[in-house]
């Protein structure tokens, strides 16, 4: 079953799923890309594994929660008169994630593109993974490396640039190592399909392409994401403005999901 949307689908960014969906979106990528750039070229993931927190008992997080501990509680009260705590509260905890990202290297093994997937630790200020991709973005910055970033998540801090960009819940950026300081973007609305991105390589070879709609369509397909979202809730936070929630509703609506 297709996604309803026309484009990228923002309850997808639900903590749970987007975990999934990060890794298959890498995946997907790969599949697409690879067969039109070998044989003068190979493309591999790299994933990098850090450490998000979550609240525990948060609502809609697939991790243990506070009934567990409870159940745990009860489970030694059986054995030992404990005294109980006067109170109760909730504490964060850290779970082991992994970003992955995208490399095209040349038969040489050098590396010609990359291609980010950002995530939500690496868009939140201060987190280790924001500061490790940043650095890691001045550096492909600095050499002859073509550099694309697709951000398909409401949350968090964007790409940095220096001209102001149209108002917008999903970006794609391409900087192409000639061309810079001067990149390309695509600011991408609820109600727009998501773009085909050229993927650069060597001079004078030709770009490949990255149908980005359909890799989005393929992963909510076999993933099954349909079973497991309720469109009668708002999507995941941020809230959308007032004029993105309206036509959501609407939208919605018409499609007999609300």
């Amino acid at each position: 079953m297709p996604s309803p949307f026309p484009g990228m689908d923002p309850y997808i960014e639900d903590v749970d799923l987007w975990r999934d969906f990060h890794a298959e979106l890498a995946s997907e990528i790969k599949h697409q890309i690879a067969p039109q750039i070998r044989p003068r070229y190979f493309v591999r993931l790299t994933p990098r594994a850090t450490y998000d927190t979550i609240e525990l008992g948060k609502p809609r997080s697939a991790y243990p929660d506070a009934a567990v501990m409870r159940t745990l509680r009860e489970s030694v009260s059986a054995y030992a008169a404990v005294a109980e705590p006067p109170l109760e509260n909730r504490i964060e905890i850290e779970v082991e994630v992994e970003d992955f990202s995208l490399e095209i290297r040349d038969q040489n093994s050098e590396l010609v593109t990359s291609i980010e997937i950002l995530s939500r630790v690496n868009k939140r200020h201060g987190h280790e993974a924001y500061k490790t991709y940043r650095e890691k973005r001045r550096g492909i910055m600095r050499q002859d490396i073509h550099l694309i970033e697709i951000d398909l998540l409401r949350v968090g801090e964007r790409v940095p640039v220096l001209d102001p960009l149209p108002d917008a819940p999903y970006y794609v950026y391409l900087s192409r190592a000639h061309l810079r300081p001067r990149i390309g973007v695509w600011a991408i609305q609820l109600q727009d399909k998501l773009p085909t991105i050229p993927i650069p390589l060597h001079h004078p070879d030709p770009d490949a392409a990255l149908d980005l709609q359909r890799a989005v369509e393929t992963i909510y397909d076999l993933s099954m994401y349909q079973e497991s979202i309720n469109y009668r809730e708002p999507p995941p936070p941020p809230p959308l403005s007032e004029q993105d929630a309206q036509w959501l509703d609407e939208f919605l609506r018409a499609k007999g999901l609300r």
